[in-house]
């Protein structure tokens, strides 16, 4: 369990306005700004989790549940993957989804914090966040959770934006990133702000060779980093050690 500061609380309730607001076309401006990129990136994001058939995953801000299909699609009918996330309008996004998905009744969805998560210690063979972490008011919070409630053995794994190093490609993707976004943003969804939020919270999240320091200093070992298209995205995982708390 963790209090949330003042500070935190404001950040709380300004992502879940955020993505209330952006929710009914969150799916679709997903794959129009990344090129349609997004769909492998949750795969291969996936493919770090080790999950097999029956296995049992969780998806931590699983917004409209198209990275907890992914595990579904992994796990099969004699698995289970939880997906959970506090805004209601995204788990409704979710559910429609899930009812279109030949995979979609293995998906559980739980409204919830993913600052202190509603499930026991070792429970799930696996535990994803995907362009979330960033946004949750203490990430370093969110990542303890999630390794909490992993098996040993299992994996924790973040699929987030991340700092291009090429210097020609950086440069003109920063140009997309802060000017193009936003106003792409702002047409598809119909109000100004909530994609200006966008390219802000990556400049304050830590560059992804931070990223990997911290998940070896909250414990977890064999973490390795990717980064996919150019260094746009990173994929972060990391193994909970077996005997954890012995």
């Amino acid at each position: 369990m963790t209090s949330l500061t003042e500070e935190h609380k404001r950040k709380e309730a300004f992502i879940r306005n955020l993505f209330a607001q952006i929710a009914h076309r969150y799916d679709l401006l997903n794959t129009l700004l990344s090129f349609n990129r997004d769909k492998a990136w949750r795969r291969f994001a996936v493919k770090q989790c080790r999950l097999r058939p029956g296995g049992v995953g969780l998806d931590v801000c699983t917004g409209t549940a198209m990275l907890a299909l992914e595990q579904a699609k992994i796990v099969g009918p004699a698995g289970k993957v939880v997906g959970l996330d506090f805004c209601p309008e995204m788990l409704a996004v979710a559910k429609k989804n899930l009812e279109r998905s030949p995979h979609g009744h293995i998906v559980e969805l739980v409204e919830g914090d993913a600052m202190s998560l509603p499930f026991p210690d070792n429970t799930f063979d696996c535990a994803t966040i995907g362009f979330a972490l960033r946004n949750v008011p203490d990430f370093r919070q969110v990542l303890r959770e999630m390794i909490r409630v992993v098996k040993p053995g299992g994996r924790v794994v973040s699929l987030e934006l991340a700092k291009p190093r090429w210097p020609i490609f950086k440069q003109i993707y920063y140009l997309y990133f802060d000017r193009l976004v936003p106003l792409l943003g702002k047409l598809g969804v119909g109000v100004e702000g909530p994609y200006s939020y966008l390219p802000a919270s990556l400049k304050t999240f830590p560059h992804q060779e931070e990223l990997k320091r911290i998940f070896e200093e909250l414990g977890l070992v064999e973490v390795s980093f990717y980064e996919l298209t150019g260094g746009v995205v990173a994929v972060h995982a990391g193994t909970k050690p077996m005997g954890w708390g012995e």
